[in-house]
């Protein structure tokens, strides 16, 4: 600009006219968009999105990878339902044709049988299944039956993400306490310092005093630091459960949890016998190997269709042509009874599929049992934990107030301080887990139960 200004005051425009050029100048440069490292550092300050615990189990629902993945499984079987069903449907087939040919092997009916001959063939065709021994019904009711897997499927990866992200989104509020209560001791460690360095200046502290705050306040950073990764690092999984791109998220609100009455283990296993999605499944893939098995038993037996065709023919030689409407209509009837033993051998694969569903039913109801008697013994656990911190926070409070205080009037030594200190935060970090680990046991059983989505969270 310096050196533009200098460029026409020696024109002879003048200094006016170059004072309102380099006002033009000027003006032009602050229309512009601003750019560079300022204009970045002023983008950056929206911060993150905050998000509700319903906000990110409805944005889950919608975003998550494994939801998709159930959808298009459920698109899949909707496709298979209609391959299946196509077998009891008529099947309609339109044929055009025109050929010619010469056989010399027709002259002994003629000479004129050697020429050539050209047909011509337009016509529709109809095949319509009558009977075929419970194939095409079997296979109908297969492909239903797994449509109805698919949709308890769809609901085991719903119930699978509102579980993971609801332990995520606590998993944030957690590590906030936690870098709170970082915060909190690393700035009290401070005024223990200035108290410590106060004192050394009245001459009632010495110089052991002072480096020991100096030595606590160093030893209390580190744990700020892993506190601010562990906010990043939970953020992160919650942003992946999410499936967010390119987008910062935190979660709002607190750890409040108080317990009360859960589910006895009979009332829970009972639950989850009735509703656990994966459960369900298993048991319409038995209906499916059912199915199947009758497929198989099929594949020998006589079959009946009803066959027939409609159209136009067309026949000409070289002295002679005709043409005229053609039909046929018919019923075909097929028995393959040999086969070389194929159909027995789908068969005897037929019945391990389903006798193995069976025992994967068997072993799934074990499992489930187990998860219930970990889950319900958790949520009481952790609500016991609860109970039993609920006054030690206030108790560590005043304990930490008293010690301050007498310390501050020379009655308590500094020892009596930092325990006091190690106490509260003790107690107050264990807390914040027992709440989390409460909040979390509750969304845990209702997953074991297969309830997890059905009400509100």
């Amino acid at each position: 600009m310096n050196r533009l200004g200098e460029e026409i005051e020696k024109t002879a425009w003048g200094p006016r006219r170059a004072a309102i050029i380099g006002g033009l100048w000027l003006l032009l440069l602050l229309c512009l968009p601003a750019s560079g490292p300022a204009a970045e550092a002023a983008a950056g300050k929206a911060g993150p999105r905050l998000l509700t615990l319903a906000e990110a189990l409805a944005i889950a629902a919608a975003n998550n990878r494994d939801i998709e993945k159930a959808r298009a499984f459920m698109a899949w079987t909707e496709g298979k339902y209609l391959e299946e069903r196509a077998a009891a449907l008529p099947k309609l087939t339109a044929i055009g044709s025109l050929s010619q040919d010469r056989d010399e092997g027709q002259k002994i009916l003629g000479p004129a049988m050697t020429k050539w001959n050209q047909r011509g063939l337009a016509q529709i065709s109809l095949t319509q299944p009558l009977f075929t021994w419970g194939q095409v019904s079997a296979a109908i009711r297969a492909a239903k039956v797994g449509l109805q897997s698919a949709d308890e499927q769809l609901r085991v990866y719903q119930q699978a993400a509102g579980r993971d992200v609801s332990a995520a989104f606590y998993d944030v509020l957690l590590a906030r306490e936690m870098q709170a209560l970082a915060v909190q001791n690393l700035e009290q460690k401070k005024r223990h310092r200035e108290e410590a360095q106060r004192k050394y200046q009245s001459g009632v502290a010495t110089d052991y005093d002072v480096l020991a705050a100096e030595v606590s306040l160093e030893n209390a950073r580190p744990e700020a630091i892993r506190s601010d990764n562990a906010i990043r690092t939970a953020r992160e999984r919650l942003r992946f459960l999410l499936a967010l791109e390119g987008e910062e998220i935190d979660a709002t609100g607190n750890l409040e949890a108080q317990p009360g009455p859960g589910l006895s283990y009979e009332a829970a296993f009972a639950l989850a016998c009735r509703k656990r999605p994966d459960l369900a499944d298993l048991r319409y893939r038995i209906g499916i190997y059912q199915e199947q098995v009758v497929l198989a038993a099929s594949q020998d037996k006589p079959r009946l269709d009803l066959k027939g065709a409609y159209g136009w023919k067309s026949l000409e030689q070289k002295d002679a042509y005709g043409d005229g409407p053609a039909w046929d209509v018919g019923v075909q009837l097929s028995y393959p009874f040999f086969d070389g033993l194929r159909t027995k051998g789908r068969v005897i694969q037929a019945d391990s599929d389903l006798k193995r569903a069976r025992i994967d039913e068997a072993k799934q109801i074990d499992a489930i049992a187990l998860e219930t008697r970990s889950a319900v013994n958790a949520l009481q656990e952790s609500g016991e934990i609860v109970r039993a911190l609920g006054g030690a926070v206030t108790q560590a409070e005043r304990l930490l107030a008293m010690a301050e205080k007498g310390y501050a009037l020379g009655v308590k030594t500094r020892l009596e301080v930092e325990d006091a200190e190690l106490n509260l935060r003790q107690a107050k970090s264990s807390l914040s887990r027992a709440r989390r680990d409460l909040l979390v046991a509750r969304v845990n059983l209702d997953w074991v139960t297969g309830v997890l989505g059905e009400k509100e969270p």
